[in-house]
């Protein structure tokens, strides 16, 4: 479990929640002082943690708005790039004497030595999010590039928005699933998908590391992989074409990067662990309990039910339908040993997954977020 930081406006004195929330920002970010508020009214919720030298926090906050002036840049600047994923609500920002609107499913941009304001909650209503503060030095861009991004409204509904939309918001849900062995994965994966997101909007993607673009091109790839498990025509010729990169390049990029713990480490080989991973889970879902294992196959890519169940047995230890008798606690008519631990973390680990990853680094798609 990753230790956490929660701020809550019910832990302090009535009529100084405002000023204890600006002051936590003012001390997790940068100084800041508010602008206008509702006084008594106001209610702010904050958890947050530390992936290393990245940030992450969740919001749930009432209206407000909050200012950083030349004075206060001029008193402490900590150089530091923000990013929020508003998750519920509008938010206004001014910066550069720009003003923009951000609804769901935008991506806000701030940095530490500009001004700025920040209007939460435009229409009224609280806002929620879920953002990253990273220092500038970290992020592997020239700062003169990507200074330029900054205030502009970026999209979390597709391509690498969508991936960095996908992984905050699993990140930010299962913090108890995840221990300091994670950390440095995690923050690398991160630092990636924001550098990624930067130069995209630069189109400047020649500006990353080689590693970063790789690392990102793997997240991009897998992403298709698992939009397209049901299509029993997802080779490695498909996916290499629709990526525009060679087959052989394909077949290297798995290779090198293969799961540490182990794991596929072909193209194929990938496919059909996540086919099986996910057929696995759709037979212990009672909800599909009316579904016959054939069905269950055929939607996950798996024309043949023969090769299905060998191939099921061979991944798991157990039949088909015996591990689906078990997780929904029906009589069971073995057909085969029953592995040590049939729940729903145990085959994730023989398939060289960590249960405690989110998605882009546990090879689990970034979830479709609904527009």
């Amino acid at each position: 479990m990753l230790a956490e930081t929660v701020f809550h406006t019910d832990d302090v004195p009535p009529g100084l929640g405002v000023d204890s929330f600006v002051e936590r920002l003012s001390r997790s970010h940068a100084p800041m002082t508010a602008n206008s508020g509702p006084g008594e009214d106001f209610a702010a919720h904050q958890r947050h943690f530390a992936l290393g030298r990245l940030s992450v926090y969740t919001s749930e906050i009432h209206p407000l708005s909050v200012i950083r002036t030349p004075r206060l840049i001029r008193r402490s600047d900590p150089e530091m790039y923000h990013l929020s994923l508003i998750t519920k609500g509008t938010v206004g920002l001014t910066i550069d004497d720009r003003d923009s609107l951000y609804g769901p499913l935008a991506m806000r941009t701030n940095e530490s030595s500009r001004p700025f304001e920040i209007r939460l909650g435009t229409d009224g209503e609280a806002i929620e999010a879920v953002s990253v503060d990273l220092p500038k030095a970290v992020l592997p861009l020239p700062p003169a590039r990507a200074d330029r991004v900054i205030g502009r409204p970026l999209d979390g509904r597709g391509g690498v928005g969508a991936l960095l939309a996908g992984f905050l918001t699993t990140l930010a849900a299962g913090t108890r699933s995840y221990t300091g062995a994670d950390v440095p994965r995690l923050e690398t994966v991160l630092t990636d998908l924001l550098a990624t997101l930067f130069a995209h909007e630069l189109d400047t993607l020649d500006a990353l590391p080689a590693e970063t673009r790789r690392h990102t091109l793997t997240l991009r790839i897998r992403s298709f992989i698992h939009q397209r498990l049901g299509d029993p025509e997802l080779t490695p010729h498909a996916v290499a074409a629709a990526h525009h990169i060679s087959v052989s390049q394909l077949h290297r990029i798995f290779r090198e990067e293969a799961p540490a713990g182990g794991g596929p480490d072909t193209v194929m080989g990938y496919i059909r662990a996540q086919r099986l991973e996910r057929a696995r889970r759709d037979l212990a879902d009672p909800a599909l309990r009316t579904r016959s294992i054939g069905e269950i196959a055929l939607r996950r890519g798996f024309t043949h039910h023969v090769v299905f169940t060998r191939a099921f047995r061979a991944a798991y230890g157990i039949a088909p339908r015996d591990y689906r008798h078990l997780e929904l606690g029906d009589p069971v008519r073995s057909t085969g040993p029953v592995p040590p631990a049939t729940g729903p973390g145990a085959p994730a680990a023989r398939n060289g997954a960590s249960k405690n990853l989110p998605p882009a680094v546990n090879d689990v798609a970034p979830p479709r977020l609904a527009t």
